[in-house]
């Protein structure tokens, strides 16, 4: 069985609802042999990310950056997983205010020098989440979740 992590930070109701909507894509009945947990970023270990073998990450966007939960989950496990987690797919969802672009940024460094593999463009989503927001995070969940399930 693959593990499937997703690592969030949701604290206002838009990430909530994108949250809900990547973990049932993720859970989706279609996908078999792949066992989805959850973790609040600033409780996820490297023990978490090492036992996984594909990640989901969420987070809103603070100040034109990724939310200090989620900077804090990657300055924990960085350098405890950064040999063992080599090409592990991964899939990334944030809300912003207005601007992503240096949150995104900083995601593609911090992964870049994990060496992790996008399994897609995070998906990005500013203001309240439409229902094709919505449905996009279910996809990135879902095809996260198959690409794990195929390996």
């Amino acid at each position: 069985m693959k593990r499937l992590l997703i690592v969030h930070h949701t604290p206002s109701p838009n990430v909530q609802a994108m949250f809900e909507a990547v973990r049932s894509g993720a859970g989706a009945d279609e996908i078999e042999g792949v066992d989805v947990v959850t973790r609040p970023a600033l409780g996820a270990t490297a023990v978490d990310v090492l036992e996984a073998d594909g990640y989901l990450l969420g987070s809103p966007v603070n100040l034109g950056y990724l939310s200090g939960a989620l900077k804090h989950f990657f300055d924990q496990v960085y350098y405890p997983c950064l040999e063992e987690t080599v090409r592990r797919p991964f899939g990334a969802y944030l809300h912003a205010g207005s601007d992503a672009a240096g949150a995104l940024r900083a995601l593609e460094s911090i992964t870049t020098g994990l060496k992790w593999r996008a399994v897609r463009p995070p998906v990005v989503v500013t203001g309240e989440p439409s229902r094709a927001d919505l449905e996009a995070c279910w996809e990135l969940g879902a095809v996260t979740a198959a690409e794990l399930a195929a390996l």
